[in-house]
C-alpha cells in the first residue's frame, strides 16, 4: 500500500489520521475511511513495505487474476504435463528445469503461487 500526501490527513497527539479504502465492505464498490494509528505503529506498518537495499519489487502475477484464474492455472497444468522437446541428452549437471520451456516455467511458478 502505498501513502502519499494526500492521503494523510492529520497529525495530532492521538497519532497520525490517514485515508484507506476498505473493500470488504458489503456492496458496490470500496468505501473510503478515515484511520488513525500512533506514530510508532504507522511508521511500523509503514516500513513493512521498504525492501532492503538491493532487493527489487517483484510485480505481481497477473494471470492469477480472480477472473481467469482458474482457467490459467488449467493451462498451466497442461503446459507442465507437455513433454519437453530435447535434442541432446542433457549432461548429469544439468538442472531439469533450464530444460524447460518458458511456458513450462511459468507455468510452474503459477502453481507454486496458487498453492501458497
Amino acid at each position: 500500500m502505498a501513502i502519499s500526501n494526500s492521503r494523510l490527513v492529520g497529525l495530532d497527539e492521538r497519532g497520525i489520521t490517514f485515508r484507506y479504502k476498505d473493500y470488504r465492505s458489503n456492496g458496490p464498490g470500496a468505501v473510503s475511511l478515515d484511520g488513525t494509528l500512533a506514530p510508532g505503529e504507522f511508521i511500523r506498518r509503514f516500513l513493512l513495505h521498504v525492501l532492503p537495499k538491493g532487493f527489487h519489487r517483484i510485480p505481481p502475477l497477473r494471470m492469477l487474476r480472480h477472473t481467469t484464474c482458474k482457467a490459467n492455472i488449467a493451462r498451466a497444468r497442461e503446459l507442465i504435463a507437455a513433454p519437453v522437446a530435447m535434442t541432446d541428452p542433457p549432461a548429469e549437471h544439468d538442472n531439469a528445469d533450464l530444460d524447460a520451456t518458458p511456458q513450462q516455467t511459468i507455468a510452474r511458478y503459477a502453481l507454486v503461487a496458487a498453492a501458497a
